[in-house]
């Protein structure tokens, strides 16, 4: 039996050293949640947005795991100093064979967090991906779409595209499309469609529903519909006035024409 301040075989570490090793790293994880969970807290009573906090947050949790891991090695005997070293040997040949990806989608978080091109919950369009921002963390952002699929894009791709935000802006421009027949009275059938949005609830008076012609096309006028909505209320208000358009122009007896085709077939002689 190997006594416990003996070191074993073919390894050179001791029973005791191990032992040591495991409780630092058990301790070390427990303690390291501990602390980020009161740093969070502490930048949650700040200012600061909270896309920032949680970007600070996972950082400062990586730093304490390494220094875990770090303490844990130096446990074993090891001199820190070459584990270092060693590290650095294999981050350069990492980035030798092209792998820099690591440290630009580091770099690109920090604007990101710095800049702040969106927060927490809003949704934006990053990317061709649309979805709300769940997270940012040091290599990725996490989109949530609205059928609860979860995308992970990497930050340089965040901060390499255009950034469209849907939810940023207090107010947003609801336009609906619609088409009527050539023939109809296009000022009475505006004017109904002016009316009808000066009743909705959640439209907002100021800046002041219109109608505009869109496009004078082959089988009908084109309208659209604009009204000014609060950004919470946007696709409930779009939904109304797309229903709602369609039954007063129906109740009206004013025609929405659909694309025909009218085929002549002649008889042929004998």
């Amino acid at each position: 039996m190997v006594a416990p301040d003996k070191p074993l075989p073919y390894v050179g570490v001791t029973p005791i050293q191990i032992v040591t090793a495991i409780v630092i790293l058990v301790v070390g994880w427990i303690v390291a949640k501990v602390l980020t969970a009161s740093f969070k807290r502490g930048l949650k009573k700040t200012k600061l947005p909270e896309l920032v906090v949680e970007f600070l947050t996972r950082f400062f949790s990586a730093l304490l795991y390494v220094a875990v891991l770090l303490l844990a090695v130096r446990a074993l005997g090891i001199g820190v100093g070459s584990v270092v070293v060693g590290l650095s040997a294999v981050i350069g040949l990492i980035l030798g064979f092209g792998m820099q990806d690591t440290l630009t989608n580091l770099a690109a978080g920090v604007w990101i967090a710095a800049l702040r091109p969106f927060n927490l919950g809003d949704v934006v369009t990053i990317n061709g991906h649309t979805g709300k921002v769940r997270a940012m963390g040091l290599m990725g952002t996490e989109l949530l779409t609205a059928d609860n699929v979860l995308i992970t894009i990497p930050n340089k791709l965040v901060w390499g595209s255009p950034i469209v935000n849907h939810t940023r802006m207090p107010t947003r421009r609801v336009s609906v499309d619609v088409g009527i027949a050539y023939g109809t009275d296009l000022e009475r059938a505006m004017k109904l469609a002016v009316e009808l949005m000066k009743n909705h609830p959640k439209v907002l008076n100021e800046p002041e529903p219109s109608v505009v012609v869109t496009a004078l096309a082959d089988s009908s006028i084109n309208l659209q519909l604009r009204a000014w909505a609060k950004t919470e209320d946007y696709w409930a208000v779009k939904g109304d006035l797309t229903k709602s358009i369609y039954e007063l122009y129906t109740r009206e007896g004013i025609e929405i024409p659909f694309p025909q085709m009218d085929v002549h077939v002649k008889e042929m002689p004998g």
